[in-house]
């Protein structure tokens, strides 16, 4: 196992999110995008440069992705928007679920086809109300149905299982998939993460095939064999870790973002990195994510 006394970890800098989430590396600009959820804020920052540029939005932010041509495509409350640039204005592309006003889009990743696949969730985790949904250029298509808190996903490097997450199944999921047709086959179980070890939050596969898992509430990262064996556990300084991205020119640094909203005062005074975003380097390295095609 990893711990923290062994592994150095840094911040990406002094800002603190409400509720960070979402990293993606862009490769081209060699930056971070995430981000913050309650905020409402996307943030890019520059780990090397250290310059940072943030832009706000007009509801909660579940996530945004870099998609062709350097626009951005974004679940903003329940829509899913695009903006043709950083600072192009947003234009609504569709908008799900209009009954269910206590539900909000929260974590998406785009497949190797550019397709975008975007979860929502009940706010008020009402069992069942929430969803799965495949995006290409004719509009959304349910993927799964039934989900509380749609959350982490993302493929093996053969892009026929992805790896999903509904964070109150403590579970995580191996489900076929076929990248041609942008299907789902049959699902099962892969792991099963007690509740006192925190809730399975945002989801990323190492180059190496390792499934890597936020704790929410549990104040760890772990990395998973794709037989669903505990490889690592890395302790972080912050209780609420939310999601993980590979970047830099190596793609060798996992960041890591958290959260604060959820911490009492107490709480808060003693974690003064919540809502940070953090650095390490694993000894694994990850993959360039794809880009929507939207």
């Amino acid at each position: 196992m990893i711990t923290l006394s062994m592994i150095e970890i840094r911040t990406l800098s002094n800002h603190r999110d409400v509720l960070g989430e979402g990293p993606q590396w862009l490769g081209g600009e060699q930056g971070l995008q995430r981000v913050d959820i309650r905020g409402r804020r996307i943030h890019r920052h520059d780990p090397v440069t250290g310059t940072a540029a943030s832009r706000a939005l007009d509801d909660d932010v579940g996530f945004a992705l870099p998609a062709v041509a350097g626009a951005v495509v974004a679940g903003v409350g329940r829509s899913l928007v695009r903006l043709a640039g950083w600072d192009g204005e947003p234009v609504r592309l569709w908008t799900v679920e209009p009954d269910r006003p206590h539900n909000r889009f929260n974590d998406a990743k785009a497949d190797a086809a550019g397709r975008i696949w975007a979860g929502t969730m009940s706010t008020r985790r009402t069992p069942g109300t929430a969803a799965l949904y495949r995006f290409d250029a004719r509009g959304p298509e349910l993927a799964i149905s039934g989900a509380t808190i749609s959350n982490g996903l993302d493929w093996n490097a053969d892009a026929d299982v992805l790896y999903y997450v509904d964070s109150t199944t403590q579970r995580i999921d191996a489900i076929a998939f076929d990248l041609d047709r942008g299907l789902l086959g049959p699902r099962r179980r892969l792991v099963e993460i007690d509740p006192h070890d925190g809730l399975p939050d945002g989801l990323i596969v190492d180059a190496q095939g390792g499934i890597w898992v936020a704790l929410f509430g549990g104040g760890r990262i772990r990395r998973y064999t794709p037989g669903g064996k505990l490889d690592e556990e890395i302790r972080l300084p912050v209780s609420c870790p939310t999601s993980m991205a590979f970047g830099g020119a190596g793609l060798d640094t996992l960041f890591v973002t958290s959260a604060r909203h959820l911490l009492s005062a107490g709480q808060a005074r003693t974690e003064p990195l919540a809502g940070a975003v953090l650095m390490l380097e694993p000894g694994v390295c990850g993959r360039a994510p794809w880009s929507a095609a939207l």
